[in-house]
């Protein structure tokens, strides 16, 4: 698929974030663990979501999905998902739970944006000492589980997100075994998934610390349950609107953005922050310096995107990527359009540029974002190949730029896409 998107953009106006991608995700594979029919809100129409929703109804989950809310329900599962999961990260999910329900769960390997190693290795020796045989064959991982230890402690060597959520959602009926982890992710979807378990009847205590003890249940409750909003998309919004001197509200989130607000607060970024909203003025930043990181450090999901302010900022920028190696892909398409950007290991350099109008590549999710909002504010027209990536992570987007003064059309459908 291919976009054009018109340039010369103040991004401005009033626009409404989606629920969150990356608590969607988890919320979705946990529903292989209900007994009764549950109701999820504001899950957004985007095609990770779809994908998800594509193998837990193989798995044998109910699920009608409609206006963003899924109502679910279990009959029949089975652990073995075939030729399904390896389009997105999150299919490792389904590893654990699913063994822990039928006995014997079977995936593919899980796929995603191509932006560093990202192994699963974390996810693998937890689910070990769970008491669960892990088998990798080929391109598919088999999960064979008999009986789990009475205590369980688990010390992750990193605070991964996806990880943590695994072992959470495996650990939740395993009735009679109590499991603490340690060094875990403190993420508002990692909390935003522990409140869905809980409302359900799951005993945990301890989401959004680095310590969470799970006690197993036998069975979860039925729930209505909303999830929260998408930090990142919000995110992307609030750095376009700075990077080209928009006033911009933004509807949908909450506090789950505030380390992100602080931190542009701190550069000389003018933020409003209202109850469920925020709105965004023109501003004069400072130039900066941030490493990615773990919550609460800046997210590596907004490095790309933080570019766009260095380019307009008032002196040089410096970034620093502490947690994907490969996420520089950006920097090359920046460059055709002009920008002053530069990578020296794992650290972006940045200095104040004027874009102009280029043809660019999405490569992945985030950087597909990054060049969309820069070709918006650059000076001509661009046009973005691979551009259906960006859907994968952003629902409504061409309405959504229509309503921040931003015009993009797709001139080009791939046969496969269509």
């Amino acid at each position: 698929m291919k976009a054009k998107i018109r340039g010369n953009s103040k991004i401005e106006g009033e626009v409404s974030v989606g629920g969150a991608k990356n608590s969607a995700l988890p919320v979705l594979a946990s529903l292989t663990l209900i007994s009764k029919e549950v109701l999820i809100e504001k899950i957004p129409d985007i095609s990770d979501v779809a994908e998800m929703i594509s193998m837990i109804r193989a798995a044998g989950v109910s699920v009608n999905f409609t206006k963003n809310k899924v109502t679910a329900r279990v009959s029949n599962l089975n652990g073995e998902i075939k030729d399904l999961g390896s389009k997105i990260r999150a299919s490792i999910l389904l590893l654990g739970p699913l063994a822990v329900r039928t006995g014997r769960s079977r995936i593919l390997y899980p796929g995603g944006c191509q932006i560093g190693e990202r192994p699963i290795d974390i996810h693998l020796e937890g689910l070990r000492k769970l008491g669960i045989d892990i088998k990798e064959e080929g391109d598919f991982i088999e999960a064979n589980f008999v009986k789990s230890p009475r205590n369980v402690k688990i010390e992750m060597r990193f605070p991964s997100v996806g990880a943590t959520e695994h072992l959470m959602m495996t650990s939740v009926l395993l009735k009679g075994t109590t499991v603490e982890i340690s060094n875990c992710a403190r993420e508002p979807e990692v909390v935003d998934l522990g409140r869905f378990l809980i409302s359900m009847g799951a005993r945990i205590s301890g989401i959004g610390t680095d310590r969470i003890r799970i006690d197993g249940v036998e069975n979860l409750d039925s729930t209505i349950y909303s999830i929260i909003g998408d930090r990142i998309e919000a995110g992307t919004y609030m750095i376009g609107a700075l990077s080209t001197g928009g006033t911009l509200k933004i509807n949908g989130i909450g506090n789950e953005i505030d380390n992100v607000v602080n931190f542009l607060k701190k550069i000389g970024s003018k933020i409003e922050v209202l109850p469920n909203s925020l709105v965004i003025y023109p501003s004069n930043v400072k130039g900066f310096h941030f490493m990615t990181g773990p919550y609460p450090e800046f997210p590596t999901d907004l490095q790309p995107q933080m570019a766009l302010l260095g380019f307009s900022s008032e002196g040089p920028s410096e970034i620093v990527e502490r947690v994907f190696e490969s996420r520089f892909k950006h920097v090359e398409e920046l460059k055709k359009m002009g920008a002053d950007i530069s990578v020296d290991g794992n650290k972006i350099n940045i200095k104040p540029s004027k874009l102009h109008g280029a043809m660019l590549v999405g490569n992945d999710l985030r950087e597909t974002a990054t060049i969309t909002f820069a070709a918006a504010m650059a000076d001509g027209p661009s046009e973005i190949d691979k551009f259906e990536i960006i859907f994968r992570g952003y629902e409504n987007l061409l309405e959504k730029l229509k309503d921040m003064g931003i015009f993009a059309e797709i001139i080009q459908i791939d046969r496969e896409v269509s």
